[in-house]
C-alpha cells in the first residue's frame, strides 16, 4: 500500500514487468515525485541501499497519457495488474491487493492529469447593454445644411438655413452666417459703376465657386480686402 514519505512523496513496492510481453515481473520500490515530475523505481528502499545508488528506472509524468487497470486479455494470469501508457510504450505493474491497485492508479492519474478550469470558474463575460431605443419622434433631427470654409488654414463648418425663395444655385443663403463673407445683390446694377469703394482691395478676380445647397460650380468675381472677401455675379 503506498504511503507518504518525509518529502511528501508517494512511495511503495510494486512488481514491474521487465520487458513488455515477457511476462516476468520484478519487485521494485517506487517513488512518485510530483515536484520532480517523474516516477522513479529502485532495487529497494533507497534508505536500505548504498550511498549513491540511483534509480534503476524513471518515467516523466508528462509522458503519461493514461493509467488504467489491465484487462484479462492483456494480462490473463496477473491479478491486481495495471498499465501505464506513456508515448508508444506500455508499462505493466502489479499491486499487492485491490486497495493497493486502486490507490496507485488514482495517484498516478492525479499526478499526470492536466487540469483544465471548468466553465463555472471562468469569469462571465461583460454583458453589453444596448442603450434604450429612442422614440421615433426623438430620433428625427431637423436637417441642417452646413457651409465648409478654410479660413486661416482652418476648416470651418457653419450651419446655414436653406433659402426657400430660391437663389443663385443655393449659395445666396450662406452669406449672413459668416461676418467675413458677404455677397452682393443678385441683380446687376443698371449703371456700369462699380460698388462704392470701401477698404483698399488686396486682390480681385474670377474664381469658380461651388454652391452650398446645390453642389454646382459657378463662375464668380471675388474681391479681397483687409476685412473680408466678397463675391459677385460679374465684375460690374
Amino acid at each position: 500500500m503506498p504511503y507518504l514519505d518525509r518529502q511528501n512523496r508517494i512511495c511503495g513496492f510494486l512488481d514491474i514487468e521487465e520487458n513488455e510481453t515477457c511476462g516476468k515481473f520484478l519487485r521494485r520500490y517506487f517513488i512518485l515525485d510530483t515536484q520532480a515530475n517523474c516516477l522513479l523505481w529502485y532495487m529497494d528502499n533507497p534508505q536500505n541501499l548504498a550511498v549513491g545508488a540511483g534509480a534503476v528506472g524513471s518515467l516523466q509524468l508528462t509522458y503519461i497519457s493514461k493509467v488504467s487497470i489491465a484487462t484479462p486479455k492483456q494480462k490473463p494470469k496477473t491479478p491486481f495488474c495495471f498499465v501505464i501508457n506513456a508515448l508508444s510504450q506500455r508499462y505493466f505493474l502489479q499491486a499487492s491487493d485491490q486497495k493497493d491497485l486502486q490507490d496507485w492508479v488514482e495517484a498516478l492519474n492525479r499526478a499526470s492529469k492536466i487540469t483544465v478550469p471548468k466553465g463555472g470558474s471562468v469569469p462571465p463575460a461583460t454583458e453589453i447593454v444596448k442603450p434604450p431605443a429612442l422614440p421615433q419622434a426623438q430620433e428625427r433631427k431637423p436637417q441642417v445644411a452646413y457651409k465648409t470654409e478654410i479660413i486661416g488654414g482652418v476648416v470651418v463648418h457653419t450651419p446655414i438655413s436653406i433659402n426657400q425663395n430660391g437663389g443663385d444655385g443655393g449659395e445666396g443663403s450662406d452669406i449672413a452666417t459668416h461676418p467675413l463673407l458677404r455677397r452682393s445683390q443678385s441683380y446687376i446694377p443698371t449703371s456700369a459703376v462699380k460698388p462704392p469703394s470701401g477698404p483698399p482691395v488686396l486682390k480681385s478676380g474670377y474664381c469658380v465657386k461651388q454652391g452650398n445647397v446645390r453642389k454646382s460650380w459657378k463662375r464668380r468675381y471675388f474681391v479681397l480686402d483687409e476685412f473680408s472677401i466678397s463675391y459677385y455675379k460679374c465684375e460690374q
